[in-house]
């Protein structure tokens, strides 16, 4: 039987009541005073249920608070505090996107301990859906294509050691998504996975940001703070569209990358930081280097493991069954009607497109066709999607392709992937099954 740990965390001036309740209700406590100790902890156990109790906690320590959470999605969260509290814009959004549920003080113990219950039952379901997601190699990638099937031989292979990973790929292809599986995959995936926009931080406040910053040592700052890298310590930090990072950053992430160590802003003391650097960018960074906008050295030290996520133009095959994942996804958060699936021309026209956005523009295409949709079938007009007018005479071509794709597929995937059952139940050769299964890009099992 899975332990039953739980992290209470406090924050501001809070009683011992419900820690003292937890501890007498069989909970193994796990307690920190801040949001730093609370840090620490997550870095050496796995807890899936945590508490968070509010005192009189400053919008700067609300902040904080808000910004650890986000990075901490994977665990169910149950906040208590005054009800007061509540009068606060920015805790009111922090509960309703970061909280399995809340309770006003003073607690009703018999109603706590249900919904800690409730939090701590939906978290092994979602634990054995990730574990089941590991075993099974998907490594949360939709489709069998083959180079789909190649990446993930790639992050396989990657993924057994520590040595910086380089990742390129079209904006939208999943770049973060191939970042989070190397990190599922190795070592180091009981530690956290920190991801980081470097054009998405303002020139200001990226080095503190990163680095972390101690009391006094600029204006505002009225307490010492964490960065992102040591925030990632025993995990792996994902550094995405590292071509925006400024040059002089690009110097002290030289720096961390060849001593393993970072000194905070404000302070003369170094740090020992053991974290696992990811790196992504949808343009060339040889070619940056080359323009003088990439410091050469740190290019060829971010590039000493070089993965290619493939575009979604490179796996069309995949594209039936990503529309309708993102389908089933989209009623899943939908209030509304049923819908049943994509007409055929909606198929073509999905089959048909350039998809320059990638796996992110199937994604929205799909989830705005579930909103606008009226009809029981999606058609291209939901996607935003017309088919042209030379596919018009090929569409009974289109429509075979798409049928001889699919029923391969489901038999592929009714009987594990093994291609002489499967060519049994097709009725066709072991030989015209692999040939077909080229033709579709429906690569055998590894």
């Amino acid at each position: 039987m899975e332990l039953r740990k739980i992290l209470s965390v406090c924050v501001g001036s809070c009683s011992k009541d419900v820690s003292d309740h937890l501890l007498m209700s069989g909970w193994i406590l796990l307690a920190a005073t801040d949001v730093a100790a609370a840090r620490r902890i997550q870095v050496h156990q796995q807890v899936q249920v945590g508490v968070l109790l509010l005192g009189d906690s400053s919008p700067e320590q609300l902040s904080e608070v808000e910004e650890w959470l986000r990075l901490s999605n994977r665990m169910e969260w149950v906040g208590v505090f005054w009800a007061e509290a509540l009068d606060s814009p920015v805790l009111r959004e922090l509960v309703l996107s970061c909280f399995f549920d809340f309770h006003t003080l003073p607690v009703d113990w018999r109603v706590l301990n249900l919904t800690l219950g409730h939090a701590f039952r939906r978290a092994q379901l979602r634990r054995q859906g990730d574990d089941s997601v590991k075993a099974e190699g998907g490594m949360g990638m939709v489709g069998h294509s083959a180079a789909l099937t190649r990446l993930q031989q790639q992050i396989r292979k990657v993924a057994a050691t520590d040595a910086p990973v380089l990742i390129g790929g079209e904006s939208g292809s999943g770049k973060e998504l191939a970042a989070r599986a190397i990190h599922q995959c190795s070592g180091r995936a009981a530690g956290p996975f920190v991801a980081v926009n470097c054009g998405a931080i303002a020139p200001s406040l990226i080095q503190s940001v990163l680095f972390g910053h101690e009391r006094g040592s600029f204006t505002g700052a009225t307490s010492g703070k964490l960065g992102l890298i040591e925030t990632a310590s025993s995990g792996t930090l994902f550094l995405d569209e590292i071509a925006d990072l400024p040059l002089d950053l690009q110097t002290n992430l030289l720096r961390f990358l060849q001593e393993h160590t970072i000194h905070r802003v404000g302070s003369t003391r170094s740090l020992q930081i053991d974290v696992r650097v990811v790196a992504a960018s949808h343009i060339d960074l040889a070619g940056a280097v080359a323009a003088g906008r990439f410091r050469e050295d740190l290019f060829y030290r971010l590039n000493v493991l070089p993965l290619a996520v493939p575009s979604l133009r490179e796996r069309m095959s995949d594209v039936p069954e990503l529309a309708q994942h993102f389908l089933v996804s989209g009623m899943a958060d939908k209030r509304q009607r049923r819908v049943d699936g994509f007409s055929r021309q909606a198929m073509t026209a999905l089959m048909s497109h350039h998809w320059p956005g990638n796996v992110r523009e199937l994604f929205n295409r799909v989830q705005r066709a579930v909103v606008m949709t009226d009809q029981r079938l999606i058609t291209p007009a939901d996607l935003g999607l017309a088919v042209a007018s030379s596919a018009v005479g090929t569409e009974l071509d289109t429509a075979r392709t798409l049928a001889e794709r699919d029923a391969i597929s489901l038999t592929l995937g009714r009987v594990g992937r093994n291609v002489t059952h499967a060519a049994r139940e097709l009725g066709i050769s072991r030989m015209t099954l692999y040939r077909l299964m080229d033709k579709h890009g429906l690569a055998p099992r590894a």
